[in-house]
């Protein structure tokens, strides 16, 4: 059994009071956890609220407060908490045994819906987490064409794998290359230069400049990544000219075109590629579906995933893990697809859209410096009236990162889970009277930090 120390921090007078359970938690995590949790996008000013359980669309932390969360662990809970046909299949199926050394028919199943659902996405291979996915699919394309460079675009979150780490998070002080075009930034330290000449930058706003960039770098790309509604940079969608560069630009040099669909697969029942009308080589996924376990996937046209066929010899590309379609997450990722079918995707996005119409139009009637951008359920907030476009129109924050903290604190105090840079999503268990509420949230927490 563990001794902890007393949840007491003394003041200035010498007593000690007691702390929050949440910090509590917080300072015995940070004895044994370097920065005291172990991801650093849900970690926010004192510390985050440590979460005790969760029921649809809401969550309880250690404290008994009671939030609406519109986080969904970053988008990945598309039917909210404890989803109950994915909680009895897991349960079922934890009985019978968690991990094999073996394959299992729930592997083919989970698959077999996701191609049923996409048909372009005639194969599937899964994986732990959208950061392998994505990975996994540059390294497909890397063996397909026998390049190495890749293209991305500036500000976009594609996870943690080093050549998509770069340019995530760049400023105005060194996002410019000497041809005046985006810089390819670090983000980690320790990231070699070979790398960084290896990783062309795109300006996902200006899709002239897109054309001009890949005349000039198409030739020696193995591939473009694209998310096409990506949250860092705005949570605007790719526009109808910015995808018919990358589509003529593929045809012309021979790169493949890979669409980051692990947020974004929610979107449609097919897809995003299938939403916004394009072919892509390769899909990423992850997120929803594993049913609120670790997953990722590739899929697409078979003759693209045959790099991965590992019966003939050595592969293209080595895919594989010791928990990568582990019975759980394929029984869980089974139950929640099964349940977001084509009429419960359209209404979510029909929610969604309502959703923003109405913040846009109260924050205007309030006269708020303030706009929610996003599609189908999901959503960004910006403290500007400028038009979003991308990374670079939303850095740095108009107002300062500041602000927005700010609002992420007025959420919480009201009751409302947002990710920290305030984007959210709707989920299966909301309906209007909870879409309301966020409004009216959102409303004070603006009001309140402008004040």
């Amino acid at each position: 059994m563990i001794h902890r120390r007393p949840a007491t921090l003394p003041n200035q007078e010498g007593l000690a009071p007691p702390l929050s359970r949440s910090a509590a938690a917080y300072r015995d995590a940070r004895a044994v956890i370097p920065g005291g949790s172990m991801r650093p996008s849900s970690w926010f000013a004192p510390h985050p609220p440590y979460a005790q359980r969760g029921d649809g669309c809401w969550l309880t932390d250690l404290d008994g407060r009671r939030l609406l969360d519109a986080s969904n662990n970053f988008f990945s809970l598309i039917h909210g908490h404890a989803f109950p046909p994915a909680v009895e299949a897991i349960r079922e199926t934890a009985a019978q045994g968690t991990a094999f050394g073996l394959p299992t028919p729930y592997e083919t199943e989970l698959a077999e819906i996701i191609t049923h659902r996409a048909p372009l996405l005639e194969q599937v291979r899964f994986c732990n987490s959208g950061t392998e996915a994505v990975m996994f699919a540059v390294k497909a394309a890397r063996a397909l064409s026998g390049r190495s460079a890749i293209a991305k675009f500036e500000g976009a979150y594609h996870g943690t794998y080093d050549a998509l780490e770069v340019s995530y998070d760049c400023n105005p002080q060194n996002w410019d290359a000497p041809d005046g075009n985006p810089a390819s930034v670090p983000y980690c330290r320790g990231t070699p230069e070979t790398l960084l000449a290896e990783t062309v930058v795109l300006p996902f706003g200006d899709p002239k400049r897109c054309r001009e960039i890949l005349r000039r770098q198409g030739s020696r790309l193995a591939a473009v990544v694209i998310d096409p509604l990506p949250s860092r940079i705005g949570m605007v969608p790719a526009t109808t000219a910015l995808l018919e560069v990358l589509q003529e630009a593929r045809q012309r040099d021979g790169f493949l075109l890979v669409f980051d669909e692990v947020i974004s697969f929610r979107l449609h029942h097919a897809g995003a590629h299938s939403l916004f009308g394009v072919t892509p080589d390769l899909v990423a996924l992850g997120k929803i579906i594993g049913g609120g376990l670790p997953a990722g996937a590739v899929a697409g046209p078979a003759a693209r995933m045959a790099v991965f066929d590992h019966t003939q010899g050595r592969p293209g590309v080595a895919l594989g893990g010791t928990f990568s379609a582990n019975p759980l997450t394929m029984v869980a990722g089974a139950a929640t697809l099964a349940g977001y079918d084509e009429a419960t995707v359209d209404r979510l996005a029909r929610l969604g859209d309502d959703f923003r119409q109405a913040t846009n139009t109260a924050f205007r009637a309030a006269g708020l410096t303030a706009q929610v951008t996003g599609l189908g359920a999901l959503f960004r907030l910006h403290l500007t009236l400028g038009e979003i476009r991308d990374y670079r129109s939303i850095t740095p924050p108009p107002r300062g990162p500041g602000a927005l903290a700010a609002v992420h604190a007025g959420l919480l105090r009201r009751g409302v889970l947002l990710t920290p840079n305030c984007s959210g999503a709707l989920s299966t268990p909301m309906g209007d009277s909870e879409a309301a509420l966020l409004r009216q949230a959102l409303l004070e927490a603006v009001a309140e930090a402008e004040a």
